[in-house]
């Protein structure tokens, strides 16, 4: 988990996103074109129904590409089997976990899955990184703990430490602050950050917390009904694009506290 020079590590090409059936093809976002570098935290925000999700599900190869392309690591993601892909990109999704039984550790250690024998026997080696995810996310003192005793946000940093054993060169989080209060909200997402910088590795998620992620992102993807923008936080407000994400007959944003209010 050592920090590399960055580099692109995910990009997209003229991608469509949507839903194909045997009768019609529904599109949802097309043109989509953006590169993300090694060890910077993502955001990727949007009014809700705007796609983000599909876009997260596309990206991960849960759901087909429409048209365009998706490469990791300059391979496309097309020839990269799932076993492999395993190995690259890791996720953590907003589903219920239905293994709550399970110890903190035998559930990070099933990030190891990827490596270990058909049995899924854990070496010392993997013994070592599910330690070492458990430490970076602060979780060591639940390790022994079962996964229904613990809080929300607790559970979420768990989820985290998983994704972290899988030791791949991206993270993906399908909005991790979901049934947190704003003190946890606050922590998660400034955990990703620290974890770029410690590990190397990139993070992309996708939240509703856009104020939060203006702060802490090294790159934001901003979804809209006619675009999609990817640049830094500051280069995103001084081009005015959070002003169009929302009708302002309810909230504005201000570009002086880089954060939205509700109209007087």
């Amino acid at each position: 988990m050592k920090k590399e020079t960055s580099h692109t590590i995910l990009k997209t090409e003229h991608l469509s996103i949507g839903y194909k059936t045997k009768k019609a093809e529904t599109v949802i976002a097309s043109n989509i074109n953006f590169e993300l570098k090694k060890g910077q935290l993502i955001g990727l925000v949007g009014a809700n129904g705007i796609g983000k999700s599909t876009l997260l599900r596309t990206l991960i190869k849960v759901q087909p590409v429409l048209s365009g392309s998706i490469s990791l690591n300059n391979t496309d993601l097309k020839t990269t089997s799932n076993q492999e892909l395993a190995k690259l990109l890791s996720i953590v999704l907003t589903e219920p976990l239905t293994s709550k039984n399970l110890s903190v550790f035998e559930l990070v250690a099933l990030g190891r899955h990827p490596y270990t024998n058909w049995i899924g026997n854990l070496t010392e080696e993997d013994i070592v990184i599910v330690n070492k995810s458990l430490a970076l996310v602060n979780v060591s003192e639940f390790k022994d703990k079962k996964c229904y005793e613990l809080s929300d946000g607790q559970l979420q940093k768990v989820m985290i430490a998983r994704a972290l054993a899988q030791d791949t060169d991206v993270i993906v989080l399908d909005e991790p602050t979901t049934h947190l209060d704003m003190y946890h909200k606050a922590y998660i997402l400034k955990l990703l950050q620290k974890l770029t910088k410690e590990t190397g590795k990139t993070i992309l998620f996708s939240s509703h917390e856009i104020d939060l992620a203006i702060q802490l992102c090294d790159t934001m993807i901003v979804m809209s009904p006619d675009k999609i923008i990817c640049d830094q936080p500051c280069s995103l407000i001084s081009k005015g694009v959070f002003k169009s994400l929302f009708p302002k007959d309810l909230i504005v944003f201000d570009d002086k506290s880089g954060s939205f209010r509700v109209t007087k």
